[in-house]
């Protein structure tokens, strides 16, 4: 396969983690997941404390920084390395999330630690509606997941759809997982992998065959 660094993204709930995981089981691919439990700012983020919005956002940015340094130190051309998140996500949730004076400083130092930050060779992006979202969130039962309101988690997906609309870094796959189940039909997951390794430059829409009746 010509793809040796994929990226996995997604709005909240679409699981990304998920086909990473599967993913990588077919590759024997290395694995790259967002620390996100070890964020100490995230309750606080949830329970709408002053000041958390910068600090979660922060924290954020400079350990997805840490993680793509570390890749660095790879090969990503000798072995299959798999991702759950881009790192344009810190972007994209700040933009979302910080007031306007905060994004003058999180933007210079976005900015900066972009630079040297690896490109993936493939990044594969995973749709749903906002209520399929929804549904999954709840199924799940993280409580810190909890306080998330539907306007919060509607707004989310309309800015990673509007993001993924626009992007023309790396060849995309943009994926409908409305009627999709990656963990338990691996159907589903053989139809992705087809997928992946006839993939070529540019976008490409993708349904998969369980959403088409």
């Amino acid at each position: 396969m010509q793809f040796h660094y994929i990226a996995v993204e997604g709005p909240i709930g679409v699981g990304k983690s998920t086909v990473v995981e599967k993913l990588a089981e077919r590759l024997d691919a290395t694995t790259v997941f967002e620390e996100w439990k070890d964020n100490p700012f995230l309750k606080s983020f949830y329970d709408a404390k002053a000041g958390a919005t910068f600090q979660v956002e922060l924290f954020f940015l400079l350990s997805r920084y840490r993680q793509q340094q570390e890749l660095q130190q790879r090969n990503l051309f000798s072995q299959y390395t798999l991702c759950d998140y881009l790192f344009e996500k810190s972007k994209l949730f700040a933009y979302l999330n910080l007031e306007d004076s905060e994004l003058l400083i999180y933007e210079k130092l976005f900015t900066l630690l972009s630079e040297t930050a690896p490109r993936p060779d493939l990044v594969i992006y995973l749709q749903a509606p906002t209520e399929v979202l929804i549904k999954r969130i709840r199924s799940r039962g993280r409580p810190e997941e909890e306080s998330l309101s539907e306007e919060y988690l509607a707004e989310v997906n309309r800015a990673y759809n509007y993001y993924f609309f626009h992007y023309n870094t790396t060849p995309l796959l943009v994926v409908n997982t409305t009627d999709v189940d990656f963990a338990k039909r691996s159907s589903d997951l053989d139809d992705l992998m087809k997928q992946i390794e006839t993939m070529g430059k540019g976008t490409q829409y993708y349904v998969p065959m369980s959403s088409r009746g």
